[in-house]
């Protein structure tokens, strides 16, 4: 923690206090929650960025979307559109935000929706004709207006909520106790190989509930890199010179896993917006080597960098095993609470 952390520890008791107060309004109904007849599935976490909420709700897509019409509602982080935007053929990232135009280019068959108000959000998906049957709600743990039927936060491996502080001295949104409101908790970004004695003691600082579940999940990366008309597998360029590029939270495993020493890196903040001397810049310290870059970053970067010349490297949740859960009991937790909730279980 830096030193001015440290001075404005007093603003995050004021902070704390405040959504501490806003939690208990809702919690006792004084401020008013909405809940809806269907299964709404939140995702999200207690601090600011860089838990692995796009992958995880990905994942979810891929477990439910077979059998139920799905429908995805998100902020719509920096996006240059006002209210609600159900995505259509004429969506951009500049009208979703990166990561639900993300989500629309990928899954083809459901609904992608962005709505900073959730509840009028939600609203809107059950007056189309073509209901959804399940809503996956991306970054809304602290939007207490709505109240899904399903809590998953997150917390990443290495800076868990149990071990951080509230803005500004650390980087929670809400006091730890919110974590009381999940129905499951994911550590993410773990090493592949994280020991059970490990996986004890991370249970141990959390302390959650006897009703709640914990599981450990890694980000798998891909073996090969993409562009809008090829592949190129991993290990044919890996020694090669190439220019690597992100804008996400938290970027050091996407570089590791890819960089050579003669690559060049560029790094820009989360949800960066690229500007033209920016693609300039990265143009011209790419020089004819290739450029790789995220699918998060690839959907604001298509149509301006050179389409032969820009891959990016896709990414998945999956689920370590442990003594008491795997990636097999969380898809059947899920898959019983939805099957719950629509009557179809």
């Amino acid at each position: 923690m830096n030193v001015l952390r440290k001075i404005l520890f007093p603003f995050s008791i004021l902070y704390g206090f405040i959504t501490s107060i806003r939690n208990f309004l809702f919690d006792k109904g004084i401020l008013k929650s909405y809940s809806f007849d269907i299964p709404v599935i939140a995702v999200g976490n207690l601090s600011v960025g860089g838990t692995g909420k796009t992958p995880q709700i990905e994942y979810l897509i891929r477990l439910l979307s077979p059998k139920y019409k799905i429908a995805t509602l998100s902020r719509g982080y920096k996006r240059q559109s006002e209210g609600f935007v159900l995505a259509d053929a004429n969506a951009n990232a500049a009208i979703l935000g990166d990561e639900p135009f993300q989500f629309y280019q990928k899954f083809p068959n459901i609904q992608v929706a962005v709505d900073a108000n959730r509840k009028n959000g939600i609203e809107q998906l059950l007056s189309q004709s073509e209901k959804p049957e399940v809503i996956l709600l991306d970054d809304a743990f602290q939007h207490r207006k709505v109240k899904a039927g399903f809590y998953i936060l997150l917390t990443a491996y290495g800076d868990i909520y149990a071990q951080d502080f509230i803005l500004p001295t650390g980087n929670l949104r809400e006091s730890r106790s919110g974590a009381k409101r999940a129905d499951v908790v994911v550590v993410t970004k773990c090493p592949p190989n994280l020991s059970e004695a490990e996986q004890l003691s991370i249970k141990n600082k959390l302390k959650l509930a006897k009703n709640q579940e914990l599981y450990f999940s890694f980000i798998a990366y891909d073996n090969c890199i993409y562009s809008e008309n090829s592949k190129i597998e991993i290990s044919e360029i890996k020694e090669e010179k190439k220019l690597l590029l992100a804008g996400i939270a938290k970027p050091e495993s996407f570089f590791s896993y890819l960089k050579n020493p003669d690559d060049v890196c560029l790094t820009y903040p989360d949800h960066h917006h690229f500007s033209e001397n920016d693609i300039r810049e990265i143009i011209i310290k790419a020089q004819d080597s290739i450029i790789i870059t995220t699918e998060k970053d690839y959907v604001r970067l298509k149509g301006s960098v050179p389409n032969g010349q820009l891959f990016y490297l896709p990414i998945q949740s999956s689920f370590l095993s442990s003594p008491e859960t795997s990636g097999d009991q969380f898809d059947k937790t899920i898959k019983n609470y939805v099957g719950a909730s629509t009557g179809n279980s």
